[in-house]
Order: C-alpha cells, then structure tokens, then sequence
C-alpha cells in the first residue's frame, strides 16, 4: 500500500485546500521543492502534485515550481501531476519535464475524446481522476457536480487504456474526516486497473482499512492535510502500511 504525499500547488507555494476552495487555502511551505526533499527522506516512494491555479485556469500554472519538484526527487522518486491538463502538448510536455505519470480529470469527462488519444499516445503515464460527491462525479476543480456514475466511467476510462483511477471523495477532501471506504471498495471491486483513494485519509485506521481492500485493487492512498498539520505520523503511516 503506497502512502503518497501531495504537495499541492497554488501560486508556487505549496498549500492545502478544505473542499477545494481556493480562497480557504492554508499555506505549509514557501519552496515545493523543499517538501520534496522533505518526504523523499521520510520514506516517500511516488510524490502527487496538483497545480490548483492549472486546474482553475484549464491550463499549467507553476511549471517552474513542478520542476523544481521532479529535480529534487530524482530518478528514483516518481511524481504524479494533476491540475489543467486540456491537451495532447500539455501531457508531452509534462512528460518531457520528467513527469512520470500525468492525471487527467476534468477533461477525462468533458473531452473523452482527448483521454482516448492521450492513454493511446502515452500509454502507462496516463491516469484519471475522477472527483465524486455521492457518487457522482464534478468538474472544474469540483464546482460543477455531474450527472456521470462514477463506476460508469471508471470502466469506460478503463477500456480506454488508463493506467490507473485515483478516486476522491469531495465531501471529506481537507477535512480529516476518514477515507470513504465503502465508495472506494465498489469503484475497485468494479474495475481492474489499479484504484487510489483520496480525500479525508487521516489515520493509522484508514490504512488498515485501505490494505482490507487491497485484494480489489486499492494500491495506494493520497495523504495531504494529516501528514501536514501533524494529525498522522508519516513515518507511522509507512510503517503501518509496510505490515
């Protein structure tokens, strides 16, 4: 079970944001790149960094900082990016910056189309993120709610050759509240690529819970706030997870 920090992004400063509010973001460090070195000697083995200011814009918005990022973990600390990925450029482009995986979202759901050149195109580096509140998924960092099934398109996206869904739960993103357990069971249970929960992991419970499901296809979890503020050991984390 992977626990995968995130350094997410918002006018190059490394943030976190309860709901996905931009205006009630708390910042936690001045330099992204810092944080990297911080949680690639803690143990990390993958980082997720989310430009919050791309997802807004449609468009990358910290580029200097995300490769700021992939310099300071090194070939041998893989890093994920979501946030504004629109185009078949963009994704080249991340990747040419030594990005190894891009995560496509809200255009994964607008512009289908796009997601099925682009897992054709890059095949192994593309994976979606699909936000949900009750089961439906939102767009346009989470302020415009769907009426997709998330399972739906999870196998849709799946045939089309994703590599891997990192499913969110919106309602409990930021507010250490616990993983969605039971909603990112039926996503895995309905699919056979792998499956990465997020939103609301704050506890040594939430991992024993998550490697419960690890059978399914949950590989791994996004952990933000919790290891931020103090709330979840990190090293504990790993630990727990390692059992």
């Amino acid at each position: 079970m992977l626990i995968i920090p995130a350094i997410d992004l918002k006018d190059g400063r490394c943030v976190r944001l309860k709901q996905g509010e931009m205006d009630d973001a708390t910042v936690f460090a001045e330099d992204p790149a810092a944080m990297a070195t911080h949680w690639k000697a803690q143990g990390a083995k993958r980082l997720h960094v989310v430009d919050l200011n791309g997802a807004f814009a449609g468009k990358p918005k910290n580029e200097a900082a995300i490769r700021r990022i992939v310099a300071a973990a090194g070939d041998d600390l893989p890093v994920q990016l979501g946030g504004g990925i629109r185009d078949l450029d963009t994704v080249e482009r991340c990747l040419d910056d030594g990005l190894t995986w891009v995560i496509i979202g809200t255009a994964a759901v607008k512009n289908p189309g796009f997601l099925h050149d682009a897992c054709g195109a890059f095949p192994g580096h593309i994976i979606v993120g699909l936000d949900a509140r009750d089961g439906k998924v939102a767009t346009d960092g989470w302020s415009k709610l769907t009426g997709h099934d998330v399972i739906d398109l999870a196998k849709k996206f799946q045939d089309y050759g994703a590599e891997a869904i990192i499913y969110t739960d919106i309602g409990r993103d930021g507010m250490l509240s616990g993983i969605n357990i039971e909603a990112t069971q039926r996503l895995a249970q309905a699919v056979t690529i792998p499956v990465i929960a997020s939103g609301g992991f704050s506890s040594l419970k939430d991992i024993k819970s998550l490697k419960g499901l690890e059978g399914d296809g949950v590989t791994g979890v996004i952990a933000g706030r919790a290891i931020y503020d103090g709330t979840l050991d990190f090293k504990k984390a790993l630990a727990e997870a390692a059992k």
